[in-house]
């Protein structure tokens, strides 16, 4: 169990690989629009850190973007950025 005094920052070894998953409607705009809005707070994002997967039915796209994380504060960036998109249903 963590300690309720540790800061959140202590939680992850930074600099870290850090994967983020957005999930949206299968659109063709989905994927890019996934990788610009993480680009602007990671724009070293390598070719081979995107990772894309269709829902079962095909309706849903997931995008798994995995970043070279430096703070808490980039992901928590990232993330609100993510989730405040119309094409975004879900970021994790």
């Amino acid at each position: 169990m963590s300690d309720p005094n540790t800061p959140e920052d202590e939680l992850f070894d930074f600099p870290c690989d850090f994967p983020i998953k957005a999930m949206g409607r299968h659109t063709p705009e989905f994927e890019m629009t996934v990788v610009e809005l993480v680009r602007r707070h990671a724009p070293d994002l390598g070719e081979g850190s995107v990772k894309i997967r269709p829902s079962k039915a095909g309706n849903y796209l997931s995008v798994t973007v995995t970043v070279r994380a430096t703070s808490r504060a980039q992901l928590d960036d990232i993330y609100r950025e993510l989730t405040s998109h119309e094409l975004v249903l879900w970021a994790l």
